[in-house]
């Protein structure tokens, strides 16, 4: 096996097929197909897909897209990296720490993008207080130059069909690195989409 920091850093985790397969890269993204521009991301609309913008309170940026799919929900987030090193092997360490420390339960696991962790997150579910579980899979890949981050709710996190339909929706994303520099793990900037009611 293969010391994970090498002198580049952390390997760089992704499915062997991703250039073909996604998630994609701009520069290999079929330019015919009507993507929803978000900026940071590309979308490829379907039937029964719903878009939603997490915004930030304070300064109003959006932080992350939200798809409603297949019963399911995906959160997707594009970061910039370096052209050497991934960040997913970091990322999922930093996420098991945060989920430990909330009281959750997490393992790591290889799913068809390769490791994932899945997590019951703890959450504030009745109106008095009771608290609940939330089982949310996360998943990662690291293309050139950025990062794609995921985060599955919903039926996807247990059914297989499901899982099969949001996977091949975030297969399906084209990440938007651009050409200015960028700090490794800064968010690539989201916007808007141009016409409103195409999604």
């Amino acid at each position: 096996m293969t010391d994970p920091s090498s002198v580049d850093g952390p390997r760089k985790v992704a499915p062997d097929d991703r250039a073909t397969t996604g998630p994609f890269d701009e520069s290999e993204a079929n330019p015919v197909r009507p993507y929803i521009d978000l900026g940071g991301i590309k979308i490829l609309p379907r039937e029964g897909l719903n878009l939603r913008l997490e915004v930030e309170e304070q300064t109003k940026r959006i932080v992350a897209v939200g798809l409603d799919y297949a019963g399911s929900t995906l959160q997707v987030q594009p970061f910039a990296a370096p052209r050497s090193a991934g960040l997913w092997e970091e990322t999922r360490e930093q996420i098991r720490q945060q989920i430990r420390q909330q009281g959750g339960r997490v393992e790591e696991r290889e799913g068809p993008l390769g490791p994932e962790l899945l997590a019951e997150v703890p959450v504030v579910a009745g109106p008095d207080g009771t608290a609940g579980k939330r089982l949310a899979r996360f998943i990662g890949v690291d293309g050139p130059r950025w990062f794609l981050r995921g985060v599955i709710g919903g039926a996807a996190t247990a059914d297989v069909e499901a899982a099969a339909a949001v996977e091949d929706l975030f297969r399906s994303i084209v990440v938007v690195r651009g050409g200015s520099p960028m700090p490794p793990r800064d968010l690539i900037p989201l916007k808007m989409p141009a016409t409103p009611g195409s999604a």
